[in-house]
C-alpha cells in the first residue's frame, strides 16, 4: 500500500487543504513549491517555511498528516512573520503565536473528526483579522508563474530591482529569481505528469532545453527526473 494524498480548495483564497497518509518505511522527501504550510503532525501545530531545496524524508514510521498550503506570498501576513525568517525551516506555531492560543487551537484540532477541516477553520479565522497579503507580491508570483522573466515582472508591477528583491524576501522567503526557478520546476513536473516527454516539458515550462531542466531538478530537488517519476512518490506540500 502506497502513500495516499488528497487535496481540496481551502476557504482561504488561493490555498489548498491537504491530507497525507503514508505507510511505515515510506521515503517521502518534499520539493520546493514556493508555498508555506500550516501543518498538523503528531498532535502538534507547525509551520513549514518556504523551501529552497528538497527536504529529507520525514515519516519513517508512517502516519497521517494534514495541512493548509497557502499560495506564494499569502502566508506572511496571515502568520505575522516575514517569510525569510522561516526559509528552509519547520517551526512550532507556538513559536510564532501566543502559547495559550496555540494550546487551545491544538485541542480543537486534536478533537476534530476532520483535522484538515479544523486547520482550514484556523486559517479562515486568522485571515479575517490579519492584514491582507501584499497585492504587488501576489501579482509578482502570478507573473513569474506564467513564465515572465524577473525583469518583465518588475516592469509589470512597477518596482525597481532592489525593491522587488527586498519585498520578495518578506513575501516569499527568497528573491524573485529563486521563486521563478521553483515555479518553473513545478510547471515542468506538472507537464511531465500530464504525459509530456521530458524535452517538451522543459521547453513548455521555460527551460532552455532538457539538460537545463535536469540541472534544476538536481539542484532544487536533489534527484533526477527518472528517479522522481519511477521511485518514491514526492508530494510538494508536506512536512
Amino acid at each position: 500500500m502506497g502513500d495516499r494524498y488528497e487535496e481540496r480548495a481551502s476557504r482561504v483564497d488561493g490555498a489548498k487543504v491537504w491530507t497525507l497518509t503514508v505507510p511505515p518505511g515510506s521515503v517521502h522527501p518534499v520539493l520546493p513549491d514556493g508555498c508555506m504550510d500550516l501543518l498538523w503532525i503528531g498532535g502538534r501545530l507547525l509551520v513549514a517555511g518556504p523551501d529552497t531545496r528538497a527536504e529529507p524524508p520525514s515519516a519513517p514510521y508512517g502516519g497521517s498528516f494534514a495541512g493548509v498550503r497557502f499560495a506564494p506570498g499569502a502566508a506572511p501576513a496571515l502568520l505575522g512573520v516575514p517569510a525569510h525568517e522561516l526559509r528552509d525551516r519547520r517551526v512550532a506555531l507556538a513559536d510564532l503565536w501566543p502559547g495559550a492560543q496555540v494550546r487551545e487551537l491544538t485541542e480543537r484540532v486534536a478533537g476534530a473528526a476532520d483535522p484538515a477541516a479544523a486547520l482550514d477553520d484556523i486559517a479562515v479565522r486568522r485571515a479575517a483579522v490579519a492584514g491582507p497579503p501584499d497585492p504587488a507580491m501576489r501579482s509578482v508570483a502570478a507573473h513569474l508563474d506564467s513564465g515572465r522573466t524577473v525583469a518583465q515582472t518588475a516592469e509589470a508591477v512597477g518596482l525597481g530591482a532592489r525593491q522587488l528583491h527586498r519585498r520578495s524576501l518578506t513575501s516569499f522567503g527568497y528573491g524573485p529569481k529563486t521563486l521563478a526557478r521553483v515555479l518553473r520546476l513545478q510547471r515542468a513536473l506538472e507537464f511531465v505528469r500530464s504525459g509530456m516527454p521530458y524535452a517538451e516539458a522543459a521547453l513548455a515550462a521555460g527551460c532552455a532545453d532538457q539538460a537545463h531542466l535536469a540541472r534544476e531538478m538536481r539542484e532544487l530537488a536533489g534527484t533526477t527526473l527518472s528517479e522522481y517519476f519511477t521511485g518514491t512518490r514526492v508530494v510538494s506540500a508536506t512536512p
